[in-house]
């Protein structure tokens, strides 16, 4: 468990140093011109700490330039530490309670804050998963208010999980669960030597034609495992998603949704089953800032969230 006394969540220049060792593991890199460890950090009263100039360039530069902290005006070490708050909590932590832990100025703050971390946090390689000798659970739900007596779910978000036994998951917002709409995801998504589960849903009984095999349980007539055949694993990482979704942040718009599944495909597939830990699942976060923006224009206030 990470020591949440450590320099790097109370103190900038500690903060700013973990950062740049993570931003620059083989020499800190003018972003403009690509030049390594030619740059000098400037110094005066006028200018923000940690910032360098490249000697070859001659342009001004900071660690954060090119990430999703990018222009931001709250402290480095809040960023780390609401960081590791987020990845820490199994069903994730809400906009109110980073607002109160962090001592921010609004809740808008504390919201967006959240939103930039959960864009560091969606996968950025899409190669296939599963492979030769893997299992992957393949299955969908649905989110949204519930309405009393309604018997259709076209009114809620429907989203679509791909969960590796033993491995990483990936959930897709999907706008309709046929065989249109999921097989072809599910191909892009998979290797062809997988062995996909399913349960019966009629959408999946094509997909031995696509893989090294399929198997399905039938849960309409009671069957929910049948030897290693199931959707256990699948529909616990639903159980988990939900009761964060419900308990947790409670309201959310289907098109901030995917960064909400992004928060929880990552936790679960860098969880402590897996080999890593709390601090090991921050740096991995940290890690994915680089390269990432997400900037405030278009979205919504946080009151209307």
């Amino acid at each position: 468990m990470t020591n949440l006394t450590d320099p790097i969540y109370n103190d900038e220049e500690a903060a700013r140093a973990y950062f740049e060792g993570i931003r620059w593991p083989s020499g800190r890199v003018c972003p403009h011109c690509g030049t390594v460890d030619n740059s000098v950090l400037l110094k005066g009263k006028s200018t923000r700490p940690g910032v360098y100039k490249c000697r070859d360039c001659r342009k001004p530069f900071s660690a954060t330039i090119g990430t999703v902290y990018e222009r931001s005006h709250i402290p480095l070490h809040k960023w780390l530490l609401a960081t590791h708050l987020m990845v820490s909590s199994k069903k994730g932590i809400s906009a109110h309670q980073l607002y109160r832990s962090l001592g921010f100025g609004s809740y808008r703050t504390a919201w967006f804050m959240a939103m930039r971390i959960r864009e560091a946090m969606r996968e950025g390689d899409l190669e296939p998963m599963g492979g030769e000798g893997s299992i992957v659970e393949v299955d969908e739900t649905f989110i949204g208010s519930i309405k009393p007596k309604a018997k259709a779910f076209h009114h809620k978000m429907k989203v679509l999980s791909l969960v590796e036994r033993g491995g990483k998951s990936r959930s897709i917002v999907v706008q309709g669960i046929g065989m249109a709409t999921l097989v072809p995801i599910v191909r892009a998504n998979l290797d062809r030597e997988t062995h996909v589960m399913t349960d019966e849903g009629t959408a999946y009984r094509y997909l031995k034609h696509y893989f090294f095999d399929h198997s399905q349980v039938k849960h309409r007539a009671g069957e929910y495992a049948r030897g290693n055949v199931s959707t256990n694993t699948v529909e616990g990482f639903f159980s988990i998603f939900k009761r964060g979704m419900r308990g947790v942040y409670q309201h959310c718009r289907e098109h901030h949704l995917h960064r909400y599944l992004a928060e929880f495909d990552f936790r679960y597939t860098y969880r402590e089953a897996c080999g890593t830990n709390d601090a090991q699942r921050a740096v991995k976060a940290v890690q994915g800032t680089i390269g990432k923006r997400l900037m405030l224009k278009g979205f919504e206030a946080a009151a209307a969230i």
